[in-house]
């Protein structure tokens, strides 16, 4: 039976009437008891919308596995912190990077300039030039290039050729022989019976005469010694009588060796200047010795660096030497000193040049194949390498030094890795001081002593973290909460 127009409107009126109550009850913010329930999803589906519970239902097919409670989010977001600065390598792949872990200590770091610097012999003490004595012929070289050679060892034979030496050599025997003529005359005289047989005068005369002789011949011998034969050969002259053919030129006696180099004074033939048969004269180079157990480095300061240069020097600090070294690990020289620092700066490159000690050794003493008498040495720094020269200013306390390969740089951030069991935690820091080797943290809390962080491959370690955050799938992508 159908409802006449008057129940139909009186319907309509309180449905109208509920849905206005419950419209007024959210506004107010009240809480409609379970009564309500049926009544306001009514009213929802009258207005075209859907009631909560049924819009839960119908979504549940789609965000199926995707919990939004409060306590899963702020779970879900902690795990997010830890996974973007966190890191876990398997044991292939810290081989692979060359991973080394170390524990941050705090130290001093002295705050270094760097200059160029070049090896350099020692001027006046390096070299020694060996000149022939006499002219004549080289008739026998008995070393070669490159071998080491002993104090007093024989290193040429000259022939004399030159007239006024063999001359010279001629007067002195002829004077040694009139002396001992006027020596044996006066011994007779003075052994002839009483006094009044020989006039004394005649004796006085005789005297005179055999000074003279002597004076003569002490000339002599020093000539000879100006035109190069040593007292040794001068003496064999006497002693034989016979002229000296042939002369035996030495490497220098043996002397002290200079505080701080080697015991042992060690010569090498550096450059051979002449071959058998060749004709030399008085003065001319036979060959260069070389003597490399101490050097120098020659460091080159610019004109802005001269007051910190200046005052290092006056504050005996010690200087670090680097060898340049291409594909291999760095070598470091410590505990240099500065030698001396020039009175002029160079016209040419306006730099002061500055000269620093560097003691050297040998690193390989070997026999020659041949015979084995010829000994060749090899030392560990030569004149013409290039060094790179830290020298000192100032010196900062309290820091932490690591070496470069420690600290990530990632635009304007700095960070390092602290070993946290089995993961590698990144930890921003702040960088006071940076150079090819080390970079000084500041002591500000970031990291404490004992901390084991990683010392190598930081930067590679921050791809890493970088490329695993940008590859992860977003856990939200395309839901709005």
């Amino acid at each position: 039976m159908a409802a006449s127009p008057t129940q139909t409107f009186l319907i309509r009126l309180l449905s109208l009437t509920a849905l206005g109550l419950l419209i007024v009850a959210v506004i107010v913010g009240a809480t409609p008891g379970p009564g309500f329930q049926p009544l306001r999803d009514r009213a929802i589906r009258m207005l075209g919308g859907i009631p909560a519970a049924a819009g839960a239902a119908e979504a549940a097919p789609q965000g199926e596995g995707h919990a939004h409670g409060d306590a899963h989010h702020d779970d879900h977001d902690h795990e997010d912190h830890d996974e973007e600065n966190s890191l876990s390598l398997s044991d292939q792949a810290r081989r692979s990077i060359g991973l080394r872990e170390g524990e941050v200590a705090l130290s001093t770091f002295d705050l270094t300039i760097g200059v160029p610097g070049i090896v350099v012999e020692r001027r006046g003490r390096s070299k020694l030039t060996i000149i022939a004595p006499i002219t004549g012929s080289v008739t026998q070289i008995f070393a070669t290039e490159g071998e080491a050679v002993t104090p007093d060892q024989p290193l040429f034979e000259i022939r004399l050729t030159h007239e006024e030496l063999v001359q010279a050599q001629a007067n002195l025997l002829k004077t040694t022989e009139e002396v001992d003529v006027v020596r044996r005359e006066i011994g007779r005289l003075e052994g002839i019976g009483p006094e009044g047989i020989v006039a004394v005068k005649t004796i006085l005369e005789r005297k005179y005469e055999l000074q003279k002789l002597e004076a003569v011949r002490t000339a002599e011998r020093q000539a000879l010694l100006l035109h190069g034969l040593s007292e040794s050969q001068v003496d064999e002259i006497l002693v034989k009588r016979t002229l000296l053919g042939k002369i035996v030129v030495r490497a220098p006696a043996a002397t002290t060796p200079p505080a701080g180099s080697n015991a042992e004074i060690t010569l090498v033939l550096q450059d051979l200047a002449v071959e058998r048969g060749q004709h030399v004269t008085a003065g001319d180079t036979l060959a260069i010795l070389t003597n490399h157990a101490s050097l120098l480095v020659e460091g080159e300061a610019f004109e802005q660096d001269i007051p910190q240069i200046t005052r290092a020097a006056g504050d005996d600090r010690k200087v670090v030497a680097i060898l340049e070294s291409k594909g291999g690990p760095e070598q470091k020289v410590e505990g240099l000193e500065i030698d001396y620092v020039a009175n002029r700066i160079d016209p040419e490159s306006r730099a002061l040049h500055f000269y620093v000690r560097l003691p050297n050794e040998i690193v390989r003493d070997k026999r020659g194949a041949a015979d084995g008498s010829a000994r060749f040495v090899e030392w560990r720094y030569k004149p013409g390498q290039r060094m790179q020269l830290r020298v000192p200013v100032e010196s900062w306390d309290d820091r932490i030094v690591l070496p470069t390969g420690a600290v990530a740089q990632d635009g304007v951030e700095n960070y390092v890795f602290r070993v946290n069991g089995d993961h590698l935690d990144r930890q921003a820091v702040h960088v006071e001081h940076r150079d090819p080797q080390t970079v000084v943290i500041a002591n500000d809390g970031a990291l404490f002593p004992g901390d084991t962080i990683a010392m190598t491959a930081a930067q590679q370690l921050q791809l890493a973290l970088k490329n695993k955050s940008g590859g992860a799938i977003d856990p939200h992508a395309g839901h709005n909460h």
